[in-house]
C-alpha cells in the first residue's frame, strides 16, 4: 500500500473511532512502528489528527464546543467573582499558567499591576494580558482551533514542557468528587494535563454549576489540585465533602 493510501485510511479510522494507537496501526498496516508514528507525525503537522502519547486522536469538529463568545458571556457574575477570588492568589514575580477557558480570560482581566511572566494557549487571555506592560506574555502557538480562539495539539505540548511554573490557574466542564475533574474537549485535557504537571501549586477555578458534573473526558483527580477557587452559590455540602477530601475550597 502507497504511504498516501495508508495515511488516508489512518485518518478514516482516527475518525471513525476516536483514536488510534501506533502498534494497532503497525499491526494493521504491516509497517514498523517507526513508520506508523512518522505517518502520525506528518497527519498532526497537517491538522488531520491530534498526536497523543503512544498514538493519536481524532480532531474533533468546531460544532462540538461551545464557541468562545458564548462561553465568555455564561455565568459572566460568578466568572467574574471566581477571578476576583483568583487573582488574590497571584503575586509579584509570579510565573503561572492560564489554559484557555472563559474563566482564565476574566482572570487575565483581574490581574494586579505587577511584575508577571504569564504562559497561555488561549487567544483572548494573550490579547488580554497585552495590555498589561508590566506581563511578559508567552503564547504556545500551535494548532489554532477557531471555535474556542486557542491553540491545540502537539506543539502546545512541546512549548509547555520547556516551562516550570508556580501557578497553573485552569477550569473545567465538571467537578465529581468520585470522578474527578472532566472536560468535554479531549484535545483540551490533554492541555490542561500538561499544564498541572508543570506547576507548583494548581488553582481549579470553578463557579457552582461545575460541581456535580461528569463530562467526556476525565481530566485529572482531585488531589492533582491545591485550592478550588468558586462563587459564593456554591453550597457548604459540597465544600464539606471536599474539605474531607482534602481540598481547600475558596
Amino acid at each position: 500500500m502507497m504511504a498516501l493510501e495508508r495515511q488516508r485510511k489512518i485518518v478514516e479510522l482516527v475518525n471513525d473511532t476516536g483514536s488510534v494507537k501506533v502498534t494497532d496501526l503497525s499491526r494493521l498496516f504491516h509497517v514498523t512502528p517507526e513508520t506508523a508514528r512518522r505517518d502520525l507525525d506528518l497527519l498532526a503537522t497537517q491538522g488531520k489528527l491530534c498526536r497523543s502519547h503512544g498514538g493519536a486522536i481524532r480532531m474533533e469538529t468546531e460544532s462540538q464546543d461551545i464557541p468562545y463568545t458564548e462561553r465568555e458571556s455564561m455565568n459572566s457574575q460568578q466568572k467574574m467573582e471566581v477571578a476576583e477570588k483568583a487573582a488574590s492568589y497571584v503575586e509579584a514575580g509570579d510565573i503561572i499558567a492560564l489554559d484557555a477557558s472563559s474563566s482564565a480570560w476574566y482572570l487575565a482581566r483581574a490581574l494586579p499591576e505587577v511584575e508577571l511572566t504569564v504562559i497561555t494557549n488561549s487567544i483572548p487571555v494573550i490579547q488580554e494580558l497585552g495590555k498589561n506592560n508590566r506581563i511578559q506574555a508567552i503564547c504556545t502557538g500551535g494548532i489554532l482551533r477557531v471555535t474556542s480562539m486557542s491553540f491545540v495539539g502537539p506543539l502546545v505540548e512541546e512549548a509547555l514542557s520547556k516551562y516550570h511554573v508556580n501557578k497553573t490557574f485552569v477550569s473545567c466542564k465538571g467537578i465529581d468528587v468520585t470522578a474527578g475533574i472532566s472536560e468535554s474537549n479531549e484535545l483540551q485535557a490533554v492541555i490542561k494535563r500538561k499544564m498541572v504537571s508543570i506547576a507548583d501549586k494548581t488553582y481549579l477555578l470553578a463557579d457552582h454549576t461545575k460541581f456535580g458534573v461528569r463530562s467526556l473526558v476525565h481530566t485529572f483527580n482531585l488531589s492533582d489540585i491545591d485550592i478550588v477557587v468558586s462563587d459564593s452559590e456554591v453550597s457548604p455540602e459540597i465544600i464539606d465533602v471536599l474539605l474531607q477530601s482534602g481540598i481547600r475550597v475558596e
